[in-house]
């Protein structure tokens, strides 16, 4: 009797073992992410179809993002036809690597319903270009099926595949339409050249077929890596000048690039610094307080998708608000644009994200620019470097102004319109920012914390 009971005693530490080391392995491998996202993050990817490579071992590690853009609205021209009956082959480029890889489709600013029915991913040959590296490409699956429809308005997530990403480097990913979905959902203003194709050639490894170019990104909104290398994501949302319009194109010199190879140098130092896949959300002429319809939803009204939506965010980084004084007929209010900064922080907080600020960078010389308009960006500086707006500052105005003439940009950081940067001036507000800011929320222990 003795016996029978040491034995299933031994047999039930046994399956509380197998049952802890699972849920550990789950909670490992889940996605961290605080907005609810369509598709299986935690089903084991199935080897990939026919010839679209083969499975790799499964992953451990977390979900972040490597990379994304916002979706500003719909593409002019493709109202009619959409993309039907032609590949897009979008190029993209990683923050940080992993094991597997997932992506977000956007049907947002579509009038009828998105269907994909060949969708692929793939590592990039070279940085430039739409080949695709040898035995990478892997065949995309929305639940299991290869076909998916997006309704409008809606979006989409695959499930993961198994594949070496690496950072630092191009991911192509390839999606097929055979029907009108109405206006394309895009991103303008890239920075990064993506191609098409007429017909299905989601598969073509060689890129011969894709004979277009564009400078959009199309119905791509984000890509997520599972793996050991970041620990969360953090989100650089602002205007233009995060979006990079003056950087060198294919270059991947915009300030959240540079954000992201300080990161990646930091880690691999050994330096005690957050270990974080960069997402860029800068729209083009995008404002804090008000919509735009070719320039997209205003940052209150984004937030909730661009920041809140993405994977395991732990930090984000807000430079908007020129716009609000440029675009403003009048004289733009300074307190209203303060307020509204203060309530994205209420709203980071609210899902324990930090917020790092930065002050308005200068613009005398452009055309926008007047002695009422550069008063109101002054009263907002002081008002940020004051504190009580975000956790901490970083001063992109101090980094980038021209000592003799505060007003103005310092000619090596001007691109030459005198409100972006060039890459000099790019590099320089990345390096400004004190990546010890971007630590977790929980790390400040309420010491640092706005309120």
């Amino acid at each position: 009797m003795t016996r029978h009971k040491g034995y299933a005693l031994l047999c039930a530490v046994v399956a509380l073992v197998v049952a802890l080391s699972a849920a550990i392995y789950a909670a490992a491998a889940a996605d961290h992410g605080p907005g609810p996202r369509t598709g299986s993050a935690l089903a084991a990817p199935a080897a990939p179809p026919g010839g679209a490579g083969s499975a790799a071992p499964a992953s451990t590690g977390v979900w972040v993002g490597t990379w994304g853009t916002a979706p500003v609205g719909g593409e002019p021209g493709t109202e009619t036809t959409g993309m039907a009956g032609r590949t897009v082959r979008n190029v993209v480029h990683t923050s940080v690597g992993g094991t597997s890889a997932r992506v977000t489709l956007s049907n947002l600013y579509g009038t009828r319903p998105l269907t994909v029915t060949h969708a692929t991913l793939a590592v990039a040959a070279g940085r430039h270009g739409p080949a695709t590296a040898p035995g990478t490409l892997r065949r995309l699956t929305f639940g299991g099926a290869a076909t998916v429809t997006v309704p409008p308005g809606g979006q989409t997530v695959s499930d993961p595949v198994p594949v070496a990403v690496p950072y630092d480097s191009d991911v192509v990913v390839s999606t097929y339409t055979p029907a009108s979905s109405g206006p394309v959902t895009y991103h303008p203003h890239a920075r990064q050249t993506s191609y098409v194709a007429d017909g299905e050639h989601t598969e073509d490894e060689s890129g011969t077929a894709y004979t277009g170019t564009t400078a959009h990104w199309r119905y791509l909104t984000a890509l997520d890596v599972l793996g050991p290398e970041a620990d969360g994501t953090v989100v650089a949302l602002g205007d233009s000048i995060t979006d990079g319009v003056t950087a060198t194109a294919d270059a991947d010199r915009r300030w959240p690039d540079v954000l992201a190879d300080r990161l990646r140098t930091a880690a691999r130092s050994g330096a005690d610094t957050p270990r974080y896949g960069v997402v860029n959300e800068g729209i083009s002429g995008n404002r804090v307080l008000a919509d735009d319809p070719r320039r997209g939803a205003s940052g209150l009204h984004r937030f909730a998708r661009d920041v809140l939506g993405r994977t395991n965010v732990k930090a984000v980084v807000v430079d908007l608000g020129v716009n609000d004084i440029l675009r403003d007929p009048g004289r733009a209010d300074p307190d209203a644009i303060v307020a509204g900064l203060r309530t994205l922080v209420d709203r980071a907080h609210a899902h324990g994200i930090k917020v790092v600020g930065s002050t308005l960078t200068p613009f005398h010389g452009h055309r926008g620019y007047s002695t009422a308009r550069e008063d109101v960006r002054r009263r907002i500086n002081d008002a940020i470097r004051e504190g009580g707006v975000f956790d901490t500052v970083v001063d992109f105005d101090k980094a980038l102004r021209d000592p003799y003439d505060p007003r103005s940009l310092r000619p090596e950081y001007d691109s030459g319109d005198h409100l972006h940067p060039s890459d000099l001036g790019y590099r320089t507000m990345a390096q400004a920012l004190d990546l010890e800011d971007l630590a977790d929320l929980a790390d400040l222990k309420g010491s640092a914390v706005r309120t």
